[in-house]
């Protein structure tokens, strides 16, 4: 690229500036690399030894130890300790190595230079000569000369520091613990979310049945499997006046937690809405405003609810669920009276269906995940096969049913990933 000079004459745009670097100064550079990998595959190992602990301190506990039985010759680490947030102060909660009898408990001065500059910049190293160390209070924890430090967790939740003897390899120990520092975030953060998937789990688990319910004249199973922690997939049993049962089954969009939320809510608005005397088509209606106004607006969930009589009398209404299949004398009847899906459209109406079992009547209620399941060539399960596995082999009880049904779509299945939650639910008429 050309332009004029001051002195109008033609000059040459200057290139890009490149470093040149002499062969002794490439082969630096290239065992600074390796040592960098070197000591960030040492990094990765010593934090892989570590198992997660059932709170954060516990966990970071285990870091340090490990972190200072890894680095003490490659990095100079000779002690360590832990200080944990209380409100705006820093507490000191445990020492090692070095520092393993530093007064636990004690407070670090809000604004102690070392402190504040670890708050701001996230990865410290310190020599004892600088301005702002406090040799005194640095002889209370252990540290003798230089030393590093990192701030981790949320809000900067805890500072991990390191005693450093001999020489010190600041680039290193920068990189390091700033590596360190990056990985300790991330195993936090997984492990509040696995919290709170486990708690969403615990939730979800008490809200689905542990067992069917005894209703005379009939034989009842119901079984879930998930395709994460928790599930978008719900069934219930509920006991109504007048010697009768209610049977539900849904389906939330997508899966995981927030499907898991949406279900928990239908769940819990079902049990409320059936204690009420409301007609099955009100009680859906009510239902859909429920969750129009709570869920974001791509999101509804299908639901098939039927009240189940003693002499075999089923009324009920499918808000968008695939039709359960009532298997009478090797012919099939689809159960799909009732409106659309519960939650995207404020004001939808339902109308009710009915229909009798009579003996030896079964009647299977499932969630499109079975019929989806594809094997390693993308061939999904489909409806096809379901009906020739009800309609083979002898009369099934209705646990042999389903284990029957799972059987067969995980020999289809081959392995594969199962790509959305399953759920099945079988009225058997005796």
């Amino acid at each position: 690229m050309l332009g004029a000079s001051p002195q109008g004459g033609v000059v040459r745009a200057a290139m890009p500036y490149e470093p040149h670097q002499t062969g002794a100064e490439t082969l630096v550079t290239a065992e600074r690399g390796r040592s960098f990998r070197a000591l960030h595959r040492k990094l990765e190992d010593a934090l892989a030894t570590i198992e997660q602990s059932e709170n954060v301190s516990e966990t970071l506990e285990n870091i340090l130890d490990e972190s200072l039985r890894a680095f003490h010759d490659e990095l100079g680490f000779d002690g360590g300790r832990i200080y944990k947030r209380e409100g705006d102060d820093f507490y000191l909660c445990c020492g090692f190595g070095k520092s393993r009898q530093a007064p636990v408990g004690l407070r670090v001065p809000r604004d102690y230079v070392p402190h504040r500059r670890t708050l701001a910049e996230g990865v410290l190293v310190m020599r004892s000569d600088e301005p702002g160390i406090d040799h005194a209070f640095e002889r209370r924890i252990g540290v003798e000369s230089t030393f590093a430090a990192i701030a981790v967790g949320a809000g900067h939740s805890h500072v991990i520091a390191f005693s450093v003897r001999g020489e010190v390899r600041e680039e290193q120990i920068l990189y390091s613990l700033s590596a360190m520092r990056h990985v300790i975030n991330l195993k936090l953060q997984q492990q509040r979310v696995s919290t709170m998937l486990d708690e969403a789990r615990a939730i979800q688990e008490s809200l689905l049945p542990t067992a069917a319910p005894s209703f005379a004249g009939f034989e009842l199973e119901g079984r879930a499997r998930p395709t994460e922690i928790v599930g978008g997939d719900l069934f219930d049993y509920l006991p109504l006046p007048g010697q009768r049962l209610g049977v539900a089954i849904a389906d939330a969009t997508g899966h995981g937690l927030p499907s898991a939320l949406l279900a928990r809510d239908v769940i819990t608005g079902l049990r409320m809405g059936a204690s009420e005397p409301l007609t099955i088509e009100r009680l859906m209606e009510r239902l859909n405003e429920v969750i129009h106004r709570a869920a974001l607006a791509s999101t509804f969930i299908s639901l098939f609810y039927g009240e189940l009589s003693q002499d075999g009398t089923v009324r009920y209404c499918n808000a968008g669920h695939h039709a359960p299949l009532l298997l009478r004398s090797g012919s099939f009847l689809e159960l799909d009276r009732g409106g659309m899906v519960l939650g995207p459209i404020p004001g939808s109406r339902f109308e009710s269906g009915r229909v009798r079992l009579v003996s030896g009547d079964l009647l299977l209620m499932y969630t499109d995940g079975l019929l989806e399941r594809e094997n390693d060539l993308g061939d999904p399960f489909g409806a096809t096969r379901l009906k020739q596995l009800l309609l083979g082999g002898p009369q099934r009880t209705a646990p042999e049913t389903i284990e029957s049904v799972f059987g067969a779509i995980d020999e289809h299945a081959r392995g594969a990933a199962q790509g959305d939650d399953m759920t099945i639910v079988v009225v058997r008429k005796l």
